[in-house]
């Protein structure tokens, strides 16, 4: 089975800056949409931004957009969430996820693989 470890979350404060990674040992994440989502307590997991397999499709929720931005390195093979401008609203559990094919979008029902999560805080 496809295996994802998240890894990059932390404490900052607002107006900061955090990137998070997506890796993968054993798989070669280039063939699969990766999306990002994320779970504040008490709150349902949303989609945050996704990109597609092979390609440099991606999709960003609305309330990212323009702060936040998905690449990937595929000689790392690693899926990046830059994330500029945090807020305090931008607080969660921060997941990535393999989508069983190239293109998925945002919806979590199109993912398959999840990692662990790993957590970002947004506080001064």
């Amino acid at each position: 089975q496809l295996q994802l470890v998240e890894s990059g979350g932390g404490l900052v404060q607002p107006g900061g800056s955090l990137r998070l990674s997506c890796a993968s040992s054993e798989f070669t994440l280039d063939y699969y949409a990766i999306g990002w989502f994320r779970q504040a307590p008490g709150k349902e997991r949303e989609g945050v931004s996704c990109i597609g397999g092979h390609g440099g499709r991606t999709i960003y929720a609305n309330s990212v957009k323009g702060r936040f931005t998905i690449s990937r390195d595929n000689a790392k093979n690693t899926v990046y969430l830059q994330m500029n401008g945090l807020k305090p609203e931008d607080t969660a559990v921060y997941y990535c996820a393999a989508g069983a094919r190239e293109w998925v979008g945002l919806s979590e029902n199109e993912y398959h693989y999840w990692g662990q999560g790993t957590q970002v805080t947004v506080s001064s």
